[in-house]
């Protein structure tokens, strides 16, 4: 079984709703099981111009599926909360969003599949919520802990506790 983080993320609709639901399917998954959450941030967009900020959360989870197999997973749950292709360049407005962020230590790219997540060392809205979880993991390729990632952020985006500023 591997340990595996997924970010979850909604900024239409009912954000924390979508949110929830992913993570109960998720968890009604035959071989995962979900291990804990993350708290609930709200997060501005991060590289996209939308005035709609998102709600997400980190979860930590077991699971028997192949990297691969659990990307099929998530983009099924995806589909059935709503989410549509998006059109054009660039991010659109979603239901939800769930990505891959570690698969225990493992290190993939193959092409529709990068993980460690290609981006997760440059956005607050995915360190803030594993800072929680896992401070002191260290980033297979990066060799560098969560927090020394976290730190290293130049431009850190606001990231709320749900309802409440959270200073890290």
């Amino acid at each position: 079984m591997a340990i595996v983080y997924l970010s979850l993320g909604s900024n239409k609709g009912d954000r924390i709703g979508y949110v929830q639901q992913a993570t109960s399917l998720l968890n009604s998954t035959e071989n995962i099981s979900i291990i804990r959450t993350s708290a609930f941030y709200e997060t501005e967009p991060w590289n996209m111009t939308t005035d709609t900020w998102f709600v997400n959360a980190v979860i930590e989870l077991k699971t028997s599926l192949s990297p691969q197999d659990l990307l099929r997973e998530c983009q099924r749950i995806e589909k059935q909360l709503g989410r549509t292709a998006k059109e054009g360049v660039g991010y659109a407005d979603r239901t939800i969003d769930i990505d891959i962020l570690f698969y225990g230590k493992e290190i993939i790219s193959d092409g529709n599949l990068t993980i460690p997540h290609k981006y997760l060392h440059l956005r607050a809205f995915t360190l803030v919520p594993l800072l929680e979880l896992i401070p002191d993991f260290e980033h297979p390729v990066l060799h560098k802990t969560i927090s020394a990632l976290h730190n290293d952020l130049e431009n850190p985006e606001m990231v709320f506790l749900y309802g409440t500023r959270v200073d890290i």
